[in-house]
C-alpha cells in the first residue's frame, strides 16, 4: 500500500508550491486535517472552470479527474458541483488555484476522461 501524506500537510505543500511559482490560490473550505479527501478549483484569468478530484488508476496509484468534465465549465457550474460533494461529505477539502496549467504544481498525474 502506497504511504500517503495527511490532507492538512498536502494543502500547506500545495500553497507553498503555489507561493512560489507566483500563482494565486486559497483554501476556500477546510477538511478533516489527516483524511480529508480534497478537489482543485482551477480558476484562470482567461475564464471558465475546471474541478479537478483526487482518483485512482485501476493499478492502484493517486491521480487527478476532470471531475467537471475536460473542458472548462462557467464558475456557477463549478460551485454548484462542489457544493454538492461538500454536502455528501463535510470532511473535504476544497482548495482554488488561479490557473489552468497546474499539472506541474501536482504530486500525481491528470487523468484522461
Amino acid at each position: 500500500m502506497e504511504a500517503r501524506l495527511k490532507a492538512g500537510i498536502w494543502v500547506k505543500a500545495l500553497i507553498r508550491r503555489c507561493d512560489l511559482a507566483a500563482i494565486g490560490v486559497a483554501v476556500l473550505a477546510r477538511g478533516d486535517p489527516d483524511a480529508g479527501a480534497i478537489l482543485l478549483k482551477l480558476s484562470p484569468r482567461e475564464g471558465g472552470c475546471t474541478v479537478l478530484a483526487q482518483a485512482r488508476r485501476p493499478d492502484g496509484a493517486a491521480g487527478w479527474m476532470r471531475a467537471t468534465g475536460n473542458a472548462p465549465v462557467p464558475e456557477a457550474e463549478a460551485e454548484a458541483y462542489i457544493d454538492r460533494q461538500r454536502k455528501r461529505d463535510p470532511d473535504l477539502w476544497v482548495v482554488e488555484i488561479e490557473t489552468g496549467a497546474v499539472a506541474e504544481l501536482l504530486d500525481s498525474p491528470i487523468l484522461a476522461a
